[in-house]
């Protein structure tokens, strides 16, 4: 796949007539990557592995109709934001008035008018940029520009559930600057938010996938996540965050371990099977964290893989 159609914005079309998606395909083909389901099941099953940016849904389908595919996907906290438009024969107000209750933010009639049809999905996808935008912003943290722990919280959560469906460990990458109280202490808070801003970056540029994530989690603390990642690539990732840091070559005066900026890492990793526990794998990532001090800092602690 060329770089150039990675680019493209991502439309999920699902409609149980082929020559639906024909007409949608020959419209929309030229400007969006597109992806197709001829039924709910599939439709959610592909919603959840590739998490588009906007899905075309019709409403009338066999076994499960468009209205219950909406329901479930607004109950995941994985696509719930995810703009649906319903595609439908129907031009009743009382069944476009049931899919806008359940979260859909427009419909398109069959037969379709191309011109109508980008129309409308050039004005949704719009929309969804700049609540895109509006997020980015709430969820970063106003002293290092990294994301804060309000959005740690929301992708934890979310790429555990991806884990349940993929069956694919998780690693994640508890990380304090050592000594850091006695830092500020002796060079001053303006120093120290500085260094603070400086090790985000560092520990930002050591993120070698566009999946890979890490946010201020607190202080000087801060949280890697590393979806579909074992304790051996967690290794190798703790190992570079602590070589871009060494080479910021920050003086700690008041450190005893060498005289310049350090990183303690405690790593934790497990295979998701289960909602909502991803709390131990934190807990876990945290006692590595804090074994890692107590065996005199500047050290990579990792616990063996877990199933939670």
């Amino acid at each position: 796949m060329t770089p150039e159609r990675l680019k493209k914005l991502m439309i999920l079309l699902v409609d149980d007539a082929p020559t639906n998606i024909q007409m949608l395909n020959e419209t929309l083909k030229d400007g969006y990557h597109l992806f197709f389901a001829t039924n709910g099941r599939d439709a959610l099953r592909i919603a959840a592995e590739t998490l588009p940016d906007l899905i075309l849904l019709d409403v009338i389908m066999p076994d499960m109709d468009g209205y219950e595919v909406c329901r479930i996907l607004k109950a995941d906290p994985l696509m719930k934001d995810i703009p649906i438009i319903f595609i439908t024969a129907m031009n009743q107000q009382e069944d476009e008035a049931i899919g806008l209750e359940l979260g859909a933010v427009d419909y398109i009639t069959k037969p379709f008018n191309p011109t109508i049809v980008r129309l409308r999905i050039r004005n949704q996808i719009k929309l969804k940029r700049q609540r895109d935008i509006l997020t980015r912003l709430s969820n970063l943290d106003g002293l290092t520009g990294i994301p804060n722990r309000r959005c740690i919280d929301e992708t934890l959560e979310r790429e555990w559930r991806r884990g349940i469906r993929s069956c694919k460990p998780i690693s994640l990458l508890m990380i304090d600057i050592d000594y850091f109280k006695a830092y500020n202490d002796s060079c001053g808070h303006l120093a120290g938010d500085d260094c603070l801003r400086a090790v985000a970056q560092a520990l930002d540029d050591s993120m070698g996938r566009a999946a890979d994530f890490v946010g201020r989690y607190g202080g000087e603390e801060f949280l890697a996540i590393l979806p579909e990642t074992n304790e051996e690539g967690a290794l190798f990732v703790a190992n570079d965050m602590q070589n871009e840091v060494a080479k910021l070559a920050i003086q700690h005066p008041a450190t005893p371990l060498g005289k310049q900026i350090t990183l303690s890492i405690g790593i934790a990793t497990a295979i998701p099977y289960r909602e909502n526990e991803f709390t131990s794998l934190l807990q876990e990532a945290d006692k590595m964290l804090y074994q890692a001090k107590q065996e005199g800092r500047n050290r990579i602690v990792a616990s063996p893989i877990t199933a939670c």
